[in-house]
């Protein structure tokens, strides 16, 4: 990706979209209460874009702006379609730039209990997705390819993180592969690139779902979230979905449209922030870095 481009789309195609989002809608501008905005992390250009346009439409109609943090949003994707689920509860979120495992003490407001120390998750399935000819995006391809596999056939190594028991890290993981290929071209072996996908999987899985419903019994949650690009895999999904059903757990998830990043989910924390009383001013600004429960 290349973050210039990837901004000027955005200028292109950003009033098309909002266009579009309205009469797919059936609304008109008269029938919004206020516009929600993610203004980071991510991309600081495109992040400008979003929240430029936001402030501008906030200004033009007379309606309160509030601004999004990003990953927020991936959580409140649930309450999209779990209407049952309600604050307290363990969230796993998984993206392409982010591994939390959090609580969700009430809407909007979480305390972090794991984080990954080097590369997430998401990161790890690009890297190695390219590395093995799959291409972009990794998640996906690898989930697509793994089901064709093996995934004893090679075993990977599962990181524990010292004195960080709800820790991740995948830097090894990803290293691990990448010196197997390595290896495997000098002596020139075949490698089955769907038992290769299959077994770099089970190791990322591995670790979510172990330290996830470690945390899990030792808070004694009834419930679990997912969320985040990654929380579209199918194998986390069935391992923790298995894990829950052993335990007498509910487990939620968003559908897979709703686990990449989208507008829903922004408006869905939006919404829970603009009933708390949760308004920006015209100084909102892109936070590229910005922390989960930071404003």
């Amino acid at each position: 990706m290349v973050p210039e481009i990837a901004s000027r789309k955005h200028v292109e195609k950003i009033i098309p979209v909002i266009s579009e989002a309205l009469r797919e809608a059936g609304a008109a501008w008269e029938d919004l209460d206020a516009v929600a905005v993610t203004y980071g992390p991510g991309l600081v250009g495109a992040l400008l874009v979003g929240v430029s346009a936001a402030k501008a439409i906030a200004y033009a109609k007379g309606l309160p702006l509030v601004g999004v943090n990003h990953i927020e949003g991936h959580v409140a994707a649930n309450f999209i379609e779990h209407a049952d689920l309600e604050p307290p509860f363990p969230c796993l979120v998984v993206s392409g730039g982010h591994t939390n495992l959090v609580e969700v003490e009430d809407y909007g407001k979480f305390r972090i209990i794991g984080s990954t120390r080097d590369d997430a998750a998401g990161e790890a399935f690009d890297k190695v997705a390219r590395a093995i000819g799959l291409g972009y995006p990794g998640g996906p391809k690898i989930d697509r390819e793994a089901r064709e596999g093996d995934a004893e056939a090679i075993p990977f190594p599962v990181a524990h993180v010292e004195e960080a028991p709800y820790g991740f890290s995948f830097s090894g993981l990803k290293s691990a592969v990448l010196n197997y290929l390595n290896h495997a071209e000098m002596q020139g072996l075949t490698v089955k690139r769907a038992d290769l996908a299959a077994g770099f999987q089970k190791a990322v899985v591995s670790q979510l779902c172990e330290r996830t419903m470690a945390l899990v019994d030792e808070k004694k949650y009834k419930k679990l979230a997912i969320a985040g690009g990654v929380a579209s895999n199918s194998a986390l999904r069935e391992a923790l979905m298995k894990a829950c059903e052993e335990r007498g757990v509910a487990f939620y998830a968003p559908s897979p449209v709703l686990c990449t990043d989208n507008a829903a989910m922004i408006g869905c924390a939006g919404y829970y922030e603009y009933l708390k009383g949760v308004r920006s001013g015209e100084d909102l600004n892109a936070v590229p870095n910005l922390g989960l429960g930071e404003r």
